[in-house]
């Protein structure tokens, strides 16, 4: 019953958060180009900052987590996400919105790692794969309610999504206060007190686990090159629609309402594919493998999208991307949960978290300089190609796995 409980509480948190969170980030980048008039270099400079924030609190709170309480830091990362986008979106200036991102960058790092350990925790590590798979979808379908929501209030006041999503999430975080439970965190609930030498052995044991693995380390590498690439795709894509494809006025159909149409084929498609997943990835030792594949995928949908000169190719090829993304994601946390050890789960995957943070710090500015000298395709198609690392990586996980089971 306590497993069954953790299980629903997970899939509801997975269906609110995204719900709440898709009010915000469908309308959160046409803000920023639109009211706020950021330039291509702020747009990234905004992630930077955010990024900054992860990198610096990443591992902190991972340890955290896995001395004191994962359920806990859940809780504060929610808390702390939504009130870093009421900020957001209550002053529509370059340096408020950067300032805003000290919360939602701070916030994701408890959120990171702790998550999925808790999960680990509560279920068992033979059950987290199905969950983890599960819960994308159940964001998918938040993210899809959270996005028609969003274009109606948008189309009330444009912030207004942004505020509201933002109270939301924090309202979240107190429903978790009363009905999240934690049962199995490995230090064992009501033992001797967590201090900071404590703390100190759980971040080294984690240090020491992911270096004297050499598959550990090969999948804990991988987030520094997604990172790289993902942060000025992320800050740009938008940009690139409403500047080079110039998005059509049919009818109703303005920029705000599209990006909410294209949120949702990412959702819909995204749901698809992760139960095509679900039915067919039987084999979680063919990970890196699946992982291969999606990467290319990924890449090439990539430049696909920069190069676009029309704006059903530029939909297509972006609706490749996001939707690959989706599927990578609860397959690479599988993976990357079922490789760490209990007992200092957390904060494993808070380093590769941190890592994936080290990337967007360090390809987000050169990224977001690139499309402000050049052109936002040049900047688009560097960040395909900053992704490339990532087949290599998974090429030598799939030698290490088969060397293992020899």
């Amino acid at each position: 019953m306590k497993h069954r409980n953790a299980y629903v509480v997970y899939l509801l948190t997975e269906g609110l958060f995204s719900l709440f969170f898709y009010m915000i980030i469908t309308v959160n980048m046409v803000y920023q180009v639109e009211v706020a008039k950021l330039n291509p270099l702020q747009l990234v400079l905004v992630g930077t900052m955010l990024e900054v924030m992860a990198f610096v609190f990443q591992v902190p709170t991972g340890v955290l987590a896995d001395v004191f309480s994962r359920r806990w830091s859940v809780i504060i990362g929610i808390l702390l996400t939504g009130a870093g986008y009421v900020l957001e979106g209550s002053v529509p200036r370059f340096e408020v919105i950067v300032l805003s991102q000290l919360g939602w960058g701070i916030g994701s790092t408890f959120i990171a790692g702790a998550q999925e350990a808790w999960l680990a925790d509560e279920l068992g590590e033979e059950h987290v794969g199905r969950a983890f798979l599960r819960g994308a979808q159940v964001g998918q379908v938040g993210a899809l309610i959270g996005a028609v929501f969003s274009v109606a209030l948008a189309s009330v006041r444009l912030n207004l999504a942004i505020v509201t999503g933002g109270v939301l999430l924090m309202a979240l975080s107190i429903l978790l206060v009363f009905c999240m439970p934690e049962h199995q965190h490995p230090r064992g609930m009501g033992q001797e007190r967590p201090t900071w030498k404590g703390m100190g052995e759980t971040f080294t044991t984690g240090a020491r686990l992911v270096r004297t693995n050499p598959l550990l380390l090969t999948i804990v590498a991988i987030p520094l090159f997604a990172g790289l690439a993902s942060e000025g795709f992320d800050r740009l894509w938008t940009a690139h629609f409403i500047q080079d494809v110039r998005v059509p006025m049919l009818g109703p159909l303005n920029a705000v309402t599209w990006f909410a149409v294209i949120q949702g084929g990412v959702m819909i498609l995204g749901i698809v594919a992760v139960e095509l997943v679900q039915r067919y990835y039987k084999d979680e030792r063919a990970a890196p493998r699946l992982l291969f594949l999606l990467s290319a995928l990924q890449i090439g949908g990539g430049m696909l999208f920069a190069l676009a000169g029309n704006f059903a190719l530029a939909l297509g090829s972006y609706l490749l991307c996001a939707v690959v993304r989706g599927v990578i994601n609860p397959i690479y946390a599988t993976w990357l949960t079922k490789n760490s050890d209990g007992k200092a789960r957390a904060t494993i995957i808070s380093l590769s978290s941190q890592l994936d943070s080290v990337g967007q710090i360090a390809g987000g500015p050169g990224i977001g300089v690139l499309g402000t000298l050049v052109s936002l395709r040049a900047a688009l198609l560097a960040t395909s190609a900053l992704l490339a690392p990532v087949l290599l990586l998974c090429a030598r996980a799939i030698r290490l796995s088969k060397d293992d089971r020899s």
